[in-house]
């Protein structure tokens, strides 16, 4: 085989792989009951509870927070993101976190934010620190 062949396979092998890594990701959204049933990682969507305690205390540990968040199917329960707070975490319209259950919280590892803005829609993304 020629060194152009080769290259050329490589090429599409390396092509095939990031398709399919990037494909893993690709996830419908669940709420927390579908969460709770398969114990997988699982992207959802909600409302942050406003009547609810928000906990965040950047001196004792700035990758922790923990809130209450209303899926779409109107269950509450509390959500812990190992990540600072974003400004406006507060005013955020909705909230799509990617996760799993850890009993009767919910293990954030990322959060994206809808914010409403003035003249067009604000996103908000967080990562947190904890590998999963």
């Amino acid at each position: 085989m020629k060194k152009s062949h080769l290259l050329a396979i490589a090429i599409v092998a390396v092509a095939i792989g990031i398709l399919i890594s990037a494909s893993k990701d690709v996830t419908t959204y669940s709420n927390f009951a579908q969460a709770s049933q398969n114990g997988e990682r699982v992207k959802l969507i909600g409302q942050l509870v406003k009547d609810r305690p928000v906990e965040y205390n950047p001196e004792k540990d700035p990758n922790y927070l923990a809130f209450y968040l209303k899926d779409e199917a109107g269950e509450v329960r509390q959500v812990v993101l190992r990540a600072a707070k974003p400004q406006d975490f507060e005013r955020s319209e909705s909230i799509v976190l990617t996760g799993e259950m850890q009993g009767d919280n919910f293990e954030a590892s990322d959060m994206l934010l809808k914010c409403p803005s003035k003249y067009k829609d604000q996103e908000i993304y967080v990562r947190s620190e904890k590998k999963s």
